[in-house]
């Protein structure tokens, strides 16, 4: 039995990727259900939701249609999301598998880097590299990344210890095949589905600093953010809830489909559930 069957039998997986696939699609078509500037003033300010028919979520303080904005904030959302775990996979991927395949020093000075990351917390390291770089993206993504490759790094060095010791990597040796080729070509892939486990905690935990960022005024100025929806609504947090809670109840939701998908996925890799 495949993992993919093992997978759709799994009720969290379902649900997760249910959650996920809605959130992408809606992001994905939001420049042609909601054409235009999402930051243009369509009707009269703080209007309830459920009220016009034509602005469902409401409007905020502006008069800005907070569901053009919702769907246009979930576009930064899932890029800095996605972005950040394929740069800290990557990223710690890479170094995971030079320190446990070389050892030796390269190993000690690798680790000994990947430790110094690991005593600046994920959040603070982020919020002083976005405030030298300038509220981008971009410089999000860049930060998320830095802050989250130690713990793919240190999964992967793990694994690859484990496997160096193999007698296909003995082979590969014997037959004078070349160390970096061994390590990345042999050793890896074998290691990744391991790593892969820890994407949905890099995801969930990216798009709340993303949206921590946003709410703190670092996020990108020229984009729609969800976190910067939470904090243009405090303003007006007593009289019209709505513009905070709404974007929160989103964040809220997206967080948990990761969550659940990531732990079906590694449900389905490990077999616990859904044996044939």
């Amino acid at each position: 039995m495949t993992r993919f069957p093992r997978l759709w039998r799994s009720p969290e997986a379902v649900i997760g990727l249910a959650i996920l696939l809605t959130i992408a699609a809606i992001a994905l078509l939001a420049p042609f259900i909601y054409p235009g500037d999402p930051h243009a003033i369509v009707a009269r300010p703080l209007i309830a939701p459920l009220v016009d028919p034509a602005h469902p979520f409401g409007t905020d303080r502006l008069g800005r249609d907070l569901a053009a904005e919702l769907a246009h904030g979930a576009r930064a959302s899932l890029l800095v999301g996605l972005g950040a775990m394929v740069g800290a996979i990557g990223l710690g991927a890479g170094i995971g598998t030079l320190a446990g395949f070389a050892g030796g020093v390269i190993d000690e000075v690798l680790m000994r880097i990947t430790e110094a990351f690991q005593t600046v917390p994920g959040f603070l390291l982020s919020l002083a590299l976005v405030s030298a770089m300038g509220p981008s993206l971009g410089a999000v993504v860049l930060a998320v990344t830095l802050s989250a490759w130690t713990g793919p790094a240190r999964l992967t060095r793990a694994q690859v210890l484990s496997i160096r010791e193999r007698d296909y990597v003995a082979a590969a040796r014997v037959i004078g095949m070349h160390p970096l080729r061994i390590a990345f070509g042999e050793v890896l892939p074998n290691a990744l589905p391991v790593v892969l486990s820890l994407t949905a905690v890099i995801v969930a935990g990216a798009i709340l600093t993303e949206a921590a960022l946003s709410f703190l005024g670092l996020g990108d100025p020229n984009r729609v953010t969800w976190g910067g929806m939470i904090a243009e609504g405090r303003a007006v947090l007593r009289s019209a809830p709505h513009l905070s809670i709404v974007p929160g109840l989103a964040l809220v939701t997206t967080v948990l489909g990761v969550y659940l998908a990531g732990e079906g996925l590694t449900e389905a890799n490990s077999g616990r559930k859904g044996q044939p």
